[in-house]
Formats: C-alpha cells, structure tokens, sequence
C-alpha cells in the first residue's frame, strides 16, 4: 500500500470517477493519510473545472484545515459526449468539442495547479500527479485520429513539465508527473472496449497508479510514466 509520507498529512483526488474515486479508496484504505479529500462536482469539496472559483475555494479550504498537503491526484478527463466521439478525420474537427477537449484535459488540471501546488510543502517529499494518456504522446502518434483528445493531453504534458521546473525550484524533493493508467473500465473508454485492448477495473488500475507513485523519486519530476512506471515519449 502506497506510503508516500510516513507524517500525519492530507492527499487530494481530483475527480470522481472510476479512477478517481478507486483512487480515493486505496488511499482511505491504506491508513496512511491522516486525511483523504475527494471532490465530486456537487459534494463535500464541489469543483469543476471549467469553474476557477470553485478550485480557488477548495485551496482556500486545504489552507484552512493546517494538515499539510502532500499528495494531489488529478483524475479528470474527456473524450466524448453524447454530441461528439474522438475524430476520425479532420473532416470531423468541431471547436465546441475541442475547446470542451482543453479545458477538461488541460486547462483545468493547470488551474488546480495554480491554486494547490503552493500549498505543497517546501520541504519533505510531495507529490503532485495528473491522469494523462499515451495517445497524447507526440512521438508515439502512428494512427492519428482522435485529435482533440491527443492534442489536449500533449498540452497537458507539456503542463506538467513546465510546472515541474517551478516546483523543483520551490522544492527540490517535490515530484510532478504526468500518468498514463492504460484502459481502464470507465465510461470513458467504454465505447472502445471491445477493440483488443487490455481493459482492466478502476481498483487494478489504481493500485497500479499508486504503487508507481510510492516508488517515484525526485529524479523523475517531470516524467511522464505509464501504469508500470516506464516512460512514455513525449
């Protein structure tokens, strides 16, 4: 069970997913925390991230509770709505769909960025992880398609890696990363399911997220790692 600080502190999942919330619950379970915050978009800790307010008020709430943050989990994502799918050609290209695409898949983990990570301590060992994708990686893109998808998570990788230089110079024991969890069975992936791909439950998939997270060393700031702990290309 995933220990990535031995002191009382607080870990936040962003998202209340399949992923986010098996997330939440292996964090609960593990009796590590002194305290696990989950958000929903209307419960105890609402944010959406399409509303900077709603973010800026969590923080306002973490920096209210003086249990140190150590461990912020971003499980947010889109692919697809009842109005669109992931493109399969250019000839599909929508710019609703694709200014949904960026403001769920990037723009919004960048504001929970900008409003919890000066809440990470420091000193001693933090960690801050968003849920990516290996189709956002640029070097690995040998089908195309799913443009808005691609494009919004190699946006968010980039996120990832400019903030990680920021927070190292903050503190250089803190650890930020970008994370594929591969095909896990969620309403996301769901359409695609029965494609060959290896789909596998929200709880294995969050274990396997967690496990990489408690091995991640400060050396790996910046990576962007799959549900093994193997780099992605960017």
């Amino acid at each position: 069970m995933p220990k990535v600080t031995t002191d009382p502190a607080l870990a936040v999942v962003i998202g209340d997913g399949g992923i986010g919330t098996a997330l939440a619950d292996g964090l609960d379970g593990s009796g590590v925390w002194q305290s696990v915050w989950r958000t929903t978009r209307n419960g105890d800790n609402p944010v959406d991230l399409r509303d900077e307010e709603s973010i800026a008020a969590l923080a306002r709430r973490i920096g209210a509770s003086h249990t140190p943050l150590r461990l912020v989990i971003v499980s947010t994502g889109f692919l697809h709505d009842d109005d669109h799918m992931p493109e399969k050609t250019w000839r599909h290209l929508d710019p609703e769909h694709m200014a949904k695409a960026f403001a769920i898949n990037a723009i919004g983990p960048a504001l929970v960025m900008k409003h919890l990570m000066p809440l990470l301590p420091s000193r001693g060992r933090a960690v801050f992880a968003a849920l990516s994708a290996r189709v956002g990686s640029i070097g690995d893109n040998r089908l195309g398609g799913w443009t808005s998808y691609r494009a919004a998570k190699a946006a968010l990788n980039q996120i990832i890696r400019t903030q990680s230089v920021e927070l190292h110079r903050r503190n250089p024991e803190g650890i930020c990363v970008a994370l594929h969890p591969g095909t896990v069975a969620t309403r996301l992936s769901a359409p695609f399911a029965s494609q060959g791909l290896a789909v596998r439950s929200p709880e294995t998939a969050a274990m396997e997220l967690l496990s990489v997270i408690d091995r991640l060393t400060p050396a790996q700031n910046g990576a962007f790692l799959d549900q093994k702990g193997e780099h992605i290309l960017w």
